[in-house]
């Protein structure tokens, strides 16, 4: 009886809680459907949804999700932390010109994916991470998502 009891316990256990650290992440298809929103948000207006994705309002922060954007001088233009920085420039934590790859990749009216290493947030260990990219006027944008 007892047994059946602890069974039944780790059974419930696992249920309840393996579920929640699958849901602390976003998926591909939050980050895509982010994207798509990012990209309606930008045809309304520029610098409303430039400063909606930057601060994280309105829905463009979700967990690990979040629009960020570069201009054609190749500064990020929509980013939580590196606004003004040079976004063309960026190097993943292998060396990978992924700037590069956001700008070469993006295009208007397509959404295309560039995978790179990158560490979670709050962690420093590089994993596997891949971006949703577009092009809206003169903006690069994209959503990533951990893998």
């Amino acid at each position: 009886m007892k047994r059946v009891t602890l069974l039944t316990l780790v059974t419930l256990f696992f249920a309840f809680t393996v579920p929640t650290f699958a849901g602390d992440f976003g998926t591909a298809e939050e980050a895509r459907t982010m994207l798509e929103k990012a990209v309606t948000e930008l045809k309304t207006n520029k610098v409303i949804a430039l400063t909606k994705f930057t601060k994280g309002e309105g829905g463009f922060k979700d967990r690990d999700l979040y629009p960020f954007c570069g201009g054609p001088d190749g500064n990020f233009t929509a980013h939580p932390t590196l606004v003004g920085k040079s976004m063309k420039d960026l190097k993943d934590k292998a060396g990978k010109p992924i700037g590069e790859d956001f700008y070469a990749t993006a295009k208007v009216g397509s959404i295309s994916e560039v995978a790179y290493m990158w560490p979670r947030p709050g962690t420093t260990e590089p994993v596997q991470k891949v971006s949703f990219v577009t092009k809206v006027d003169d903006q690069v944008c994209a959503v990533g998502y951990y893998k």
